[in-house]
């Protein structure tokens, strides 16, 4: 049984998508910490009601994203943590902690990777400019995370369409309920040792 750890910056609702499947014995892995750099990110007291430990870190209390992550690094290092999952966090990781969790560190994003991702692409505005530039389909992608922003190895994808009274805010909702769809399937592979690699892409296996 994998230990995990997730990073979270707000409500939490991917973290409780994961939360419940292990409940439900879908995912081989044990939820042992979860961090915000958000004090007030109600992901936490998600987390708190499952008895799950919480860990919260100021960045403006460190010069760096280097010494910042040095701080969580240890705690990641105390837990024994295998994997970890990044659940709406939004704040780049160092270049250390991805090298020491090498394809050990998955994302969910709010869209077709490499459509409408990258610097600035988070939230809200991946979906204001998602009905903005007039497509007719988005979805949510998992991903390992590298040294750049949402350029890692696309692992699962899922598709939503988008209609011609659809605003933001109702394209958030649909994409969010994939979201939790193919969060849970990722984990659930990298736990069971099902994600494989060719030519720097990766792929789930059944067998």
């Amino acid at each position: 049984m994998l230990n995990i750890a997730v990073f979270i910056s707000g409500g939490g609702t991917n973290l409780q998508a994961i939360i419940d499947a292990v409940k439900e014995n879908k995912i081989n892995g044990k939820i042992k910490l979860v961090f915000s750099n958000r004090k007030n990110a109600y992901g936490l007291i998600r987390a708190q009601n499952e008895s799950i430990d919480t860990f919260y870190l100021n960045r403006k209390k460190f010069f760096s994203n280097e010494e910042y992550d040095e701080r969580i690094l240890e705690e990641l290092e105390i837990n024994n943590i295998d994997l970890i999952v990044l659940a709406g966090y939004l704040n780049i990781l160092s270049s250390k902690l991805v090298s020491k969790y090498s394809n050990r560190i998955i994302n969910i994003h709010p869209s077709l990777i490499p459509s409408f991702c990258g610097d600035g692409f988070y939230g809200e505005n991946v979906h204001k400019a998602v009905i903005k530039s007039g497509v007719k389909f988005t979805g949510a992608t998992t991903h390992f995370v590298d040294e750049n922003v949402d350029t890692g190895a696309i692992i699962l994808q899922d598709v939503v369409p988008v209609f011609i009274n659809d605003d933001f805010e109702t394209v958030a909702k649909r994409v969010l309920e994939i979201e939790h769809e193919i969060l849970v399937k990722t984990v659930k592979a990298f736990c069971d040792n099902k994600i494989v690699f060719k030519d720097n892409r990766a792929f789930i296996v059944e067998e």
